[in-house]
């Protein structure tokens, strides 16, 4: 599988809590994404954010939060991300949803060719 030199960072943030069909949105996104054949997925948590409602969520010990902060990127060339956007607007409820054009610059194994 191949990315194009100019391709797309699609950017997810939700929580922790959020669920699609009784199992974690971030994992459900990740599945699908890997189902439609996207370049990538990562999945980041947060130790600390807030969104929309101002509500701080936490990760220190004296205050732990069931709903930290989760970042999902996927990086895939600009139609691919396209097609998968309609799909990833039926699977979210609430969250923040980014796009921006980004270079490519390695993608693969990084084993020497030596």
């Amino acid at each position: 599988m191949q990315i194009p030199r100019d391709a797309v960072l699609l950017r997810i943030f939700i929580g922790e809590s959020e669920r699609s069909n009784h199992k974690p949105l971030y994992e459900a996104i990740v599945l699908k994404a890997r189902e439609l054949q996207l370049g990538g997925a990562t999945v980041l948590r947060g130790p600390m954010g807030f969104g929309r409602s101002s509500h701080l969520h936490s990760a220190k010990i004296l205050r732990l939060s069931e709903d930290l902060p989760m970042v999902i990127e996927i990086v895939d060339g600009q139609a691919k991300i396209d097609a998968f956007l309609p799909v990833l607007d039926k699977m979210m409820g609430s969250g923040l949803i980014t796009v921006e054009k980004v270079q490519v610059l390695q993608y693969g194994d990084g084993k020497n060719k030596t």
